[in-house]
């Protein structure tokens, strides 16, 4: 969804913009989270993540720290484990992440990670996780790692051994929200559809759930899995919250939220677009290509941010 790749730069958030961010978001918070609450979940609390956010331990537990001292309930880290080579670096970097006031840690599970992350260390960050944190010690997606296991899997196996060893029938269990990437690197295992059909949809209620909401690096705020759109900078998000977006300075998200017809047109007219012969598996997946092509040929539109997700996409 956010097109990650070890080919990004490794722009990790500035410091004094960490605690500005996270500063605005305490204030923001609904207010059923009081201070000592502490039970995390999939839509429950505040996560760091990245990327990988144990790829920079010190930033990571620098950030605790400060959404402990700002006391901001329920957070946990999301990772993907690879970091766990044995039980004593493990159970150490939980131990400090807890100790600098952490509440969880959710660890990643899906076929796509398997491909690079060994399932003996996931196994291994789920057994030390959950004596650290106990119950809030979770397990996304809990099939696969019970799948996974009764399967006997060791190493990093490719999808398409995983697929052959168990069955086309787990994809149902997929959480392949066809946006990002996904749709350029598993069209294969989705219907196309022309641009038209999918005309008189729109983006309202992605672009303005008020949960589930993410900040990256560069501090642009995003609503949802809707990478590459951004609201504005969540170092100002009082503001955001208090005024909203100016639709008249940013036309894509005004576009969107009418009508992704809308878009189309105007990238036709302003970019030349042209409509893939192929189809689109969503209307994500052409909302993404759009940009893609909007992003290709003019850096007006700032909403269009970070750029860098567009370059990572293929």
């Amino acid at each position: 969804m956010y097109a990650c790749s070890p080919k990004w730069r490794d722009d990790w958030i500035d410091l004094r913009d960490l605690k500005e961010v996270l500063t605005q978001l305490a204030a923001k918070l609904d207010k059923r989270y009081h201070p000592g609450f502490k039970r995390i979940g999939i839509n429950y609390g505040l996560h760091f993540t990245g990327g990988e956010p144990f790829l920079n331990f010190e930033l990571l537990l620098t950030g605790v720290k400060i959404a402990a001292e700002l006391m901001i309930p329920a957070t946990f880290v999301e990772t993907n484990c690879s970091w766990c080579v044995n039980d004593e670096v493990t159970r150490e970097k939980l131990m400090q992440l807890k100790d600098a006031g952490l509440h969880g840690v959710l660890i990643s599970v899906n076929p796509f990670i398997l491909e690079h992350v060994p399932f003996e260390r996931t196994e291994r960050a789920a057994r030390i996780g959950r004596e650290v944190f106990e119950e809030n010690m979770v397990i996304y997606q809990e099939f696969f790692y019970h799948q996974f296991k009764r399967l006997g899997l060791k190493g990093t196996p490719s999808f398409e051994r995983y697929l052959q060893e168990s069955g086309a029938e787990s994809l149902d269990h997929v959480e392949l929200i066809p946006m990002g990437r996904a749709p350029y690197k598993l069209d294969h295992l989705f219907r196309k559809r022309p641009a038209k059909e999918f005309f008189g949809e729109n983006c309202r209620e992605e672009l303005t759930r008020r949960w589930h909401v993410h900040v990256d690096n560069y501090c642009n705020y995003m609503t949802g899995y809707c990478a590459g759109i951004s609201l504005g900078d969540a170092r100002k998000l009082g503001s955001i919250c208090r005024e909203g977006v100016d639709l008249g300075e940013h036309p894509i998200i005004e576009a969107l939220l009418t009508d992704v017809r809308e878009l189309y047109e105007l990238a036709v007219k302003e970019c030349k677009y042209r409509e893939l012969s192929g189809g689109y598996v969503s209307k994500c997946h052409l909302c993404v290509h759009i940009r893609e092509h909007i992003v290709g040929q003019t850096g007006k539109f700032r909403e269009l941010q970070p750029k860098q997700f567009y370059a990572n996409l293929r």
